[in-house]
């Protein structure tokens, strides 16, 4: 499985690293973007089975990146996961609707990122490569 974290934070990436190696993902191979952008042109050129995204960052945000993706037939089925430090309920709604897998509040929770992978989660000695 191929995850894309991007986030403008290097601190906040490997935090979110670690919370998917808990989560169960050890085996992934992680992509690291650190904008919106950034993260297009690595998903173009190797394409990711799940991208999570820090919802404000210069050059391109989170949400215009979801916009982007889930508006391009190649990947518009692409998990995404927005992650944020706003706590604002309105957006999440208005995330969702436009097609986010979930919203995460920082600091990202191993337990909760758990829970909105469930899904994704590799099964036991499944090899993924």
């Amino acid at each position: 499985m191929r995850i894309a974290i991007v986030d403008d934070s290097g601190t906040a990436r490997m935090f979110i690293r670690r919370c998917l190696e808990i989560a169960g993902f050890r085996e992934a191979e992680i992509i690291e973007a650190e904008h919106g952008r950034d993260a297009l042109e690595k998903i173009r050129r190797e394409p990711v089975d799940l991208l999570l995204t820090d919802l404000t960052m210069p050059v391109m945000d989170g949400e215009t990146l979801l916009k982007w993706i889930k508006a391009n037939p190649r990947m518009a089925d692409l998990p995404v996961l927005i992650i944020t430090s706003a706590g604002n309920p309105a957006k999440e709604q208005e995330l969702l609707a436009l097609g986010a897998l979930g919203v995460l509040n920082k600091p990202v929770s191993p337990a909760r990122l758990n829970q909105l992978l469930h899904d994704l989660r590799p099964a036991e000695g499944e090899n993924h490569e």
